[in-house]
């Protein structure tokens, strides 16, 4: 193409567009003719141009930014090249979204968030996928598609239902802490600036000396915690359902960045087994009394994407993404999410999802992964797609093997149930809230349970009651209960038992 005509329109195969406002047909008012090759390519790609949304964390909110090591003795815990030095700068990307709303869902909506960084190290991608809570519903995988369907929608009225909620978690009394965290003003957080993020999962930390510490990953915000009421979060809803979109966009734009503090949890290897509560357990959090934050850097956000379906849209985050230095834990959960994430990502975008430029590691990637849908960066030419090979392909290192763990114990289905212990830390949650917060709390799920059968009312508000006698009698007052008739369970309540 001449110089002068660089900027004209072409197809998608770069012919040149001689015209873009009127089809192709026969005469004025005659029909459109087959050989419209622009109408036709221009429909077909209009037809395609949503890729599925993501089953969960659909509406999301993204921007670029970087990672700075603040912490000289990070070398003690992990060999990984991005906590090697103070002032060690690495690029990174995020991703905030709600988790049970599609694509078109209110910003406000009462939800966990979603918080997931991708970290392009020169050592390769880590993703730390997580939530702006410490904890979760439930603790083991088997569990995830049924607790998900009943935040999603009725599958005879396609209505969200709460009955269908408080049936589950009722039903399910090891989701207490979090509905307790979720009914809270956290559930409603003021944009993604003024919210925390959690690893939520245990993961692990190895040194050069192949030591192994067990941790839990924290980003405090430095813009302070926000929440709206309940009231407020509803207002929005109408007047601006992409609140946080917006919020975040604008502060970025006009040089406001948003940052965070990067801390740790740190727990030897040995502690673990012999710890009063299960480490690797979702739902419950290591008191920071004896396990305490440890600062090892700060995050900043300061580039919006140029376009958000490149860069927002087809962003994949999976846990499985660690480098060297870095290690999983035995966490069920984790373990089910290391399989689940890049599963849906080649269900959603491709099996080529991580050459995407969004994805991409910015150091180089050396795989005999080849072929599949919509691959376009050459394919690695020439080089072979099998290993071992003669002709100087990549080769494995083992400098590069992963910790070695010693596990024992019978294969079984275990019953995640044994450890009833379930009230301990949401009654103590309670009680750290103020009597506004605390009537605030009792509020929301008031509101939230009215319309449920009373039968799951009773079941819940039973669990109330083990964590805090003032937490199940405010919520049963709420909804019209003496506390006589719920506090001794039925045998058709279906309380699992503890």
């Amino acid at each position: 193409m001449s110089e002068e005509n660089k900027n004209v329109m072409t197809t998608d195969a770069g012919r040149p567009i001689g015209d873009n406002q009127n089809s192709l047909t026969v005469g004025p008012r005659g029909p459109v003719v087959f050989e419209d090759f622009l109408l036709f390519e221009k429909m077909a790609h209009f037809n395609r141009e949503r890729v599925p949304e993501r089953v969960v964390h659909a509406k999301g909110s993204g921007a670029h930014g970087y990672f700075v090591c603040t912490n000289s003795k990070m070398p003690e815990y992990t060999s990984a090249s991005l906590f090697s030095s103070v002032g060690k700068r690495t690029p990174l990307f995020v991703r905030f979204s709600t988790v049970g709303g599609e694509k078109g869902s209110a910003d406000t909506e009462r939800d966990p968030r979603g918080f997931a960084v991708k970290f392009y190290t020169e050592e390769g991608n880590w993703d730390m996928v997580g939530n702006n809570t410490p904890v979760f519903f439930i603790r083991d995988p088997l569990k995830f598609g049924d607790f998900i369907h009943t935040q999603k929608r009725d599958p005879r009225t396609n209505l969200k239902s709460p009955t269908m909620m408080w049936d589950f978690w009722s039903l399910s009394p090891e989701s207490l802490h979090q509905v307790t965290i979720l009914f809270s003003d956290r559930g409603t957080p003021d944009g993604y600036r003024n919210m925390n993020g959690y690893s939520s999962h245990t993961f692990s930390l190895i040194n050069s000396k192949n030591e192994l510490f067990y941790v839990k990953w924290h980003f405090k915000t430095k813009q302070g915690i926000k929440n709206f009421t309940r009231e407020q979060a509803d207002e929005m809803r109408g007047k601006d359902p992409d609140y946080a979109q917006r919020d975040l966009f604008d502060s970025i734009q006009g040089g406001n960045f948003p940052k965070w503090r990067v801390c740790v949890q740190i727990m030897p290897e040995k502690e673990a087994d012999t710890y009063h509560i299960n480490p690797f357990d979702l739902t419950k959090v290591w008191p920071q009394k004896e396990y305490p934050l440890v600062e090892v850097g700060e995050m900043v956000l300061d580039r919006n994407p140029e376009n958000y379906f490149a860069e927002v849209e087809q962003a994949a985050f999976e846990p499985r993404n660690i480098v060297p230095g870095m290690g999983y834990s035995p966490d069920k959960m984790l373990q089910g999410r290391l399989l689940s994430y890049p599963d849906a990502h080649r269900y959603r975008i491709g099996v080529n999802y991580d050459a995407l430029p969004v994805n991409k590691p910015q150091c180089p990637a050396r795989t005999y992964n080849r072929d599949g849908a919509m691959r376009f960066d050459g394919n690695y030419g020439s080089a072979p797609n099998y290993e071992p090979n003669s002709v100087n392909g990549p080769v494995e290192d083992p400098a590069y093997r992963e910790h070695s763990r010693t596990i024992s114990g019978s294969v079984d289905r275990h019953n995640h149930r044994l450890d009833a212990d379930y009230y301990t830390q949401p009654g103590n949650l309670f009680r750290l809230m103020n009597l506004f917060e605390r009537d605030r709390l009792i509020g929301n799920i008031v509101a939230s349970m009215k319309t449920v059968p009373e039968s799951i009312q009773k079941r819940q508000i039973q669990h109330f009651l083990k964590a805090d006698p003032a937490y199940g009698a405010g919520v049963a007052t709420g909804l019209g209960w003496k506390i006589k008739d719920v506090s001794t369970p039925s045998k058709d309540d279906g309380v699992a038992a503890d």
